[in-house]
């Protein structure tokens, strides 16, 4: 079946926190010193992470990646994994993660059914990296995505969040990088979402700023014209390489945004700015039949009018999304806990 919210967007994609916990500390998702976690008796247990599922591809869900925090601290996660590829309805199975656990985990996770794979990676330079994500690791990152190729893996992505100042100095040596892995390499405009607390416009380098200093480089750079619901807008170099370029701050696609986000404790979120959810774990804790479920989350779906990036975009000032205050107060408006 499909099912369209207000404007006509399909319920298709869902993202699928497994844990609120996270092993880096990056300045743009993290950047305070303590934070507030999900108590552990409210995380899902893996059967009723697959059970919500279920009722998720009844209504039109096609396509599920798992995030976090970083997914791979998931104790036991090829065993959710494989539950879920084992789903008929289900086309792509896919997951996001920092690669920090990655070398040791991908024979599993493809051994379990995983479909895809994309990796964090925000910088070449180790010294960088720790200093962006106060800890170490950088290494044990670059094995895991080359590990990727080794058990299998294609169609893999590497996701760039661009900070200027930071690493917009290193573009051409990202995309020089993935062409080896290979992989897709895909830019992301700095976000203010969540708890990225530090957020200051000045800080985003806009797509417009990124294919300049790419042309820059390797000339003339041609957009690949194709119909999706996918973040990215895909470009090709002169020597047939691809990369993408998410600019969801400058140029926000939400008239085609057919995500929505489940956290690891049952809490479903229509927009990745929305303020608040709705809690599906309780009912079915209580013993809600799959046909209240999905009479639920359809009625919600329906009336869905979220349109929370281009309504940031309107804001004649713009400052971080939520304060610390009240992040501290609900955990569950921070990124790592309701994944990208």
């Amino acid at each position: 079946m499909r099912l369209d919210d207000t404007y006509g967007r399909p319920l298709r994609n869902l993202r699928l926190s497994v844990t609120d916990r996270c092993n880096l500390r990056c300045h743009y998702c993290m950047p305070e010193e303590e934070y507030a976690w999900l108590p552990r008796a409210e995380i899902l247990h893996f059967g009723e992470m697959a059970a919500l599922v279920d009722v998720f591809i009844e209504l039109g869900v096609d396509k599920v990646r798992l995030t976090g925090g970083e997914p791979l601290l998931r104790r036991e996660l090829p065993r959710l994994v494989r539950m879920l590829a084992e789903r008929p309805g289900l086309r792509d199975l896919a997951i996001t993660t920092n690669g920090v656990l990655l070398g040791e985990q991908a024979p599993a996770l493809k051994e379990a059914g995983l479909g895809r794979v994309t990796v964090s990676l925000d910088t070449l330079r180790p010294e960088r990296f720790t200093a962006l994500t106060r800890r170490t690791g950088h290494a044990q990152v670059l094995e895991g995505i080359a590990a990727l190729p080794r058990v299998g893996f294609t169609e893999t992505k590497l996701d760039t969040v661009v900070i200027r100042g930071v690493n917009d100095d290193e573009l051409a040596d990202l995309i020089e990088f993935a062409k080896r892995v290979p992989a897709e390499l895909r830019f992301i405009e700095y976000m203010d979402v969540g708890g990225a607390t530090r957020w200051s416009m000045d800080q985003v380098v806009s797509r417009r700023e990124m294919l300049a200093v790419l042309e820059r480089r390797y000339g003339r750079i041609e957009p690949i014209v194709e119909s999706t619901s996918a973040p990215a807008d895909r470009y090709r170099l002169p020597d047939g390489a691809v990369f993408g370029i998410i600019a969801s701050t400058t140029q926000p696609f939400c008239a085609a945004c057919d995500r929505s986000r489940l956290t690891a404790d049952g809490t479903w979120y229509l927009c990745l700015y929305a303020p608040q959810g709705v809690n599906l774990r309780d009912p079915f804790r209580r013993g809600a039949t799959p046909e209240e479920l999905k009479a639920l989350i359809t009625g919600r779906w329906r009336s869905r009018a979220d349109r929370g990036a281009e309504e940031r975009l309107a804001l004649r000032e713009r400052a971080p999304l939520v304060p610390i205050a009240r992040l501290k107060q609900d955990p569950r408006l921070e990124m790592h806990t309701r994944g990208g």
